[in-house]
């Protein structure tokens, strides 16, 4: 069964879907097969993957409401073993409805459970809040990953989520465990980037990945294109960091990839993201 990552900040603006979308990416480069649950209203993991959500009919709105299977709201992307679960601007509106139902909180753990066995890892792209969306992701996850952006303030923020994520792991999710802080929008130039870096690793130690994610035109510009950072600008720093953060990542969990991310145009599907029909397909 695949390990189900939730990445987590209820700060915005730090990189969340951007390491949602590349470190999936190659996971799937890598020989992993990847699903990513795209929980964030404004659906950038979907469009960011080339996915035009103007086009579809369900997504997880349909799945979290009960009017749909996930398994028909699966759609493959670009990336060869790379699929996504598709958001909505309805999902906006879901955690109103949701909210006066019965195990409101595990409606996504139990639609992610009938996928699971299908994929290596299921990454979770929560919104910038915590709310019902985000404690759905936290509930339904086996780890939690944090991106922090190098800025001032990040450690207040990162205070506040780890609270909610041991509020989860009290109430609802024992088996709740940090899988790691991800340092992001690193600009050497600044002594700034630097202090910040330094001083989450001296209050977290271990639990920080030894890659650290740059400030780059190029992460920032790949969503425009619908396209992940390996088949925008595989030569790119920040290419190469989040490669490098994947393989980390496969390293933490005790496994190797089975070959070494791919960064060419070749990487490609041969098809445009449609609708699989099933997480099987």
């Amino acid at each position: 069964m695949g390990q189900t990552i939730a990445c987590a900040n209820q700060k915005g603006g730090v990189g969340k879907t951007t390491t949602v979308v590349n470190v999936g990416t190659y996971l799937a480069l890598a020989g992993q097969r990847a699903l990513i649950v795209d929980g964030d209203p404004q659906g950038n993991a979907t469009s960011g993957l080339g996915v035009d959500r103007a086009g579809l009919d369900l997504t997880l709105y349909e799945a979290l409401t009960g009017a749909a299977e996930l398994l028909d709201v699966v759609v493959a992307t670009k990336i060869a073993n790379l699929f996504i679960v598709p958001s909505s601007v309805g999902l906006a509106g879901a955690e109103m409805e949701l909210a006066p139902t019965d195990q409101r909180e595990r409606r996504l753990a139990r639609l992610l459970a009938e996928v699971a066995p299908d994929y290596d890892y299921l990454l979770l792209d929560c919104p910038p809040s915590v709310g019902l969306l985000t404690v759905n992701a936290l509930t339904a996850a086996d780890a939690v990953l944090i991106p922090i952006q190098c800025e001032y303030y990040a450690l207040e923020g990162l205070t506040q989520l780890i609270a909610t994520v041991n509020l989860v792991r009290d109430n609802l999710n024992p088996d709740l465990e940090i899988k790691g802080v991800v340092l992001t929008m690193f600009d050497g130039r600044t002594n700034l980037s630097a202090d910040v870096a330094a001083e989450v690793r001296r209050h977290l130690g271990a639990a920080v990945f030894d890659t650290i994610v740059p400030r780059s035109i190029r992460l920032s510009e790949a969503p425009s294109f619908g396209l992940p950072i390996a088949l925008h600008r595989p030569d790119s720093k920040g290419a190469e960091a989040y490669a490098a953060l994947a393989v980390e990542l496969l390293a933490r969990n005790g496994g190797q990839p089975s070959r070494a991310p791919a960064t060419s145009p070749e990487a490609r599907a041969d098809a445009e993201p449609v609708p699989v029909g099933s997480a099987r397909a």
